[in-house]
């Protein structure tokens, strides 16, 4: 049996993450593809139990580089307990965030750098990579301005100001623009099904559905 493909789906807040997940795993699944839709971080029991954790610490904020470590841990177990087993039994995975999340968030805006993010990376998944990274990209005003009017200030992040969010989105480009080879980058300004409808488009020419 083939072996199945990893999408993930990247951006900053307000870039439609959540939609798009569904609506690409729908996508596919009317295409006759097995596919398991999931999420980071969490993505399995254990991984949503250290989620937790990390959305509520009892004494403020986690230091950064525990977060960090907290959230690998929950990658770890979501890889071994959801995505790997999935993978080898053929069906397709779609993942609301991945790495690429803890490469722009923790090591660029939180400051411990890239290779941090890296290395631990390589402790729990050496040589794993997406095969396909969506990176929904807007400009930060208009990605704040929905999280605005939707009510979303339920994390540190979406409270920090616009400077961090450009921070953010300048890493995810880099990033983009680094890994070729895996990334394409989706212009998120537009409606849902216009977005979905590049979705589809860079995901039919990338695996020649």
């Amino acid at each position: 049996m083939p072996r199945g493909r990893f999408i993930t789906l990247e951006g900053g807040e307000g870039a439609g993450k959540s939609t798009q997940v569904k609506k690409l795993a729908a996508f596919l699944r009317g295409k006759g593809i097995d596919t398991v839709q999931t999420r980071e971080v969490g993505g399995s029991p254990s991984a949503e139990a250290i989620r937790d954790l990390w959305l509520a610490p009892k004494d403020g904020h986690w230091d950064a580089m525990t977060e960090l470590l907290l959230i690998n841990a929950a990658r770890r177990e979501h890889l071994v307990k959801t995505v790997f087993p999935a993978l080898d039994a053929g069906q397709w995975v779609v993942c609301d965030r991945f790495a690429d999340s803890t490469r722009a968030y923790q090591g660029v805006g939180l400051g411990l750098g890239m290779d941090a993010a890296d290395s631990v990376y390589r402790l729990i998944a050496p040589g794993f990579e997406p095969d396909l990274t969506l990176l929904l990209d807007l400009p930060v005003e208009e990605g704040l301005a929905r999280m605005a009017a939707r009510g979303g200030q339920d994390d540190r992040y979406q409270q920090k100001p616009a400077a961090f969010h450009q921070k953010l989105r300048d890493a995810y480009l880099a990033l983009a623009d680094t890994h070729k080879n895996r990334f394409r980058v989706i212009d998120a300004a537009h409606d849902p099904a216009t977005v979905a409808a590049s979705i589809e488009q860079a995901v039919r020419a990338w695996f020649g559905l």
